[in-house]
């Protein structure tokens, strides 16, 4: 069976014969297909990120873009006169998405080859492949979901998030309470499959495992009285963050078994790593239960690692592992870090909103 490439999450546009026909800085009256307007509107449906690297006057061309109707569609413009490769590996930085989930589209060779030779895991198309990219794997994820159909929106409000952060004068925590951010942890819902499953796909930074759980695997944990499928959403005063983390819980009489921990990369830098970690530190202490969390390092994940060790995990033995009786998942090479907690305070910068795991089931709001 031929294994599914990797999703692409962002694809970067040359303007001048790709994105539109012409060559502006010729004056020529440059105009944009039906065809990839199309591929422009279906991508973003799709939830896959667009941008625009061009060499052109900037000013000139984005004003263009905005009378043809599509420069709402683009986050990251680098429209100038330096190295594509230079300007991909921005965006991708900027981003904060690895190399392998770029993609280039160039009418001109020797563009596409300076990208490939400098970047070499960015995937470059010629600009007459346009009309048959909505038909490859990588551009076809495998659903759309409500937060996939806004998530250009959501990293538009973030970027205007940053701005306001990098211009704010006072101490980190303070710009974090203006914010008014808000955290919900609730139980999966037959509704929001997609959108979990979408979440161990497209994380891997802060992703504990890397392992994908399909919707028919969440679908069995759904409905094991032992298991918790939850989602983390998020959102402040800029707007909604969506769906941005993911934990699966084993609940056993002497010890919960946090099997996969994830969390978007986008909402790192707010502190919801840490916050879900000491909601269910807090958790477990009030249930009198130990804490057993699966960790398996990636090229990409050591976030994660130091966001258990922070949380207080070591790698020690304890006879609660015995209350464990299924394998890591059949996947090698995975850790069983181990805490025993105790109560933990509710998060200063942030209003969080989460179900009880507690014997007593009332709900939690701090």
């Amino acid at each position: 069976m031929t294994e599914r490439p990797t999703t692409v999450k962002c694809l970067v546009w040359d303007l001048d014969n790709t994105l539109w026909q012409g060559t502006l800085l010729d004056g020529d009256d440059v105009r944009i297909t039906d065809e990839a307007k199309h591929v422009i509107t279906e991508l973003d449906r799709r939830g896959i990120l667009q941008a625009v690297c061009s060499k052109n006057d900037h000013d000139l061309a984005w004003e263009r873009l905005e009378r043809l109707g599509v420069a709402e569609y683009f986050v990251l413009p680098h429209i100038g006169w330096g190295p594509k490769s230079e300007s991909v590996r921005s965006i991708a930085e900027r981003l904060n998405f690895a190399h392998g989930t770029m993609a280039f589209v160039d009418d001109t060779p020797a563009e596409r080859a300076e990208v490939s030779y400098h970047l070499p895991e960015v995937r470059c198309y010629d600009a007459e492949q346009l009309s048959a990219l909505l038909d490859l794997p990588e551009f076809s994820p495998v659903s759309a979901t409500v937060d996939s159909r806004r998530r250009r929106e959501m990293y538009q409000a973030g970027f205007r998030r940053d701005a306001e952060r990098e211009a704010y004068k006072g101490p980190d925590d303070d710009f974090l309470r203006s914010l008014d951010l808000w955290m919900s942890i609730d139980r999966a819902t037959e509704d929001e499959l997609t959108r979990v499953e979408e979440l161990t796909l497209r994380t891997s930074q802060m992703n504990a495992t890397g392992v994908h759980y399909d919707d028919a695997s969440l679908r069995r944990l759904m409905a094991d009285l032992e298991h918790e499928v939850l989602v983390v959403t998020m959102g402040d005063r800029f707007g909604p963050h969506g769906a941005v983390g993911l934990v699966l819980l084993h609940r056993t009489a002497v010890a919960w078994h946090l099997k996969l921990l994830a969390t978007s990369c986008r909402v790192v830098s707010f502190g919801a790593g840490a916050a879900i970690l000491n909601w269910l530190v807090d958790q477990a202490a009030a249930s009198g239960v130990h804490l057993i969390a699966d960790f398996r390092a990636t090229a990409r994940n050591r976030m994660m690692e130091i966001a258990y060790r922070f949380a207080g995990f070591e790698d020690q033995p304890c006879e609660c592992h015995e209350a464990l009786t299924e394998a890591a998942d059949g996947t090698p090479g995975v850790q069983r870090l181990h805490l025993v907690p105790g109560r933990r305070p509710a998060p200063a910068t942030m209003r969080l909103d989460a179900v009880a795991l507690t014997k007593a089931e009332t709900p939690v709001s701090l």
